[in-house]
């Protein structure tokens, strides 16, 4: 099985920038192993099973839950029951049908 999910989740009561607390999600899930792309509107997660998925929603409001009396977060699934490394295959396959590399984020504002 492959459970891929995109989500997001803040403080709604900590200010314009919180990046501060986002990055606390982020040091865990690096830390868990689990494979995982950060963006600039959210995190993609792989994960064999729906219950380690929702086990890093779970621990993601954990770490934020001492910080804060107000949490928002979306979730995104796409679960699928065959297929491994999907996040990088999916890449792959666009860039394939393209011939051409997404490797890199492309600078839409160069200086």
């Amino acid at each position: 099985m492959s459970v891929l999910f995109e989500f997001a989740m803040f403080p709604t009561d900590k200010g314009e920038s919180v990046s501060k607390y986002v990055s606390k999600i982020i040091d865990m899930i690096d830390n868990s192993g689990i494979n995982y792309q950060l963006t600039p509107m959210g995190t993609i997660v792989e994960t064999d099973t729906m219950d380690e998925a929702l086990n890093i929603i779970k621990k993601s409001h954990e770490v934020l839950k001492p910080f804060s009396n107000r949490i928002y977060a979306t979730v995104t699934f796409d679960i699928r029951k065959s297929g491994k490394n999907r996040m990088k295959n999916k890449i792959h396959s666009i860039e394939n049908e393209l011939k051409k590399s997404f490797s890199q984020p492309k600078d839409m504002f160069p200086s």
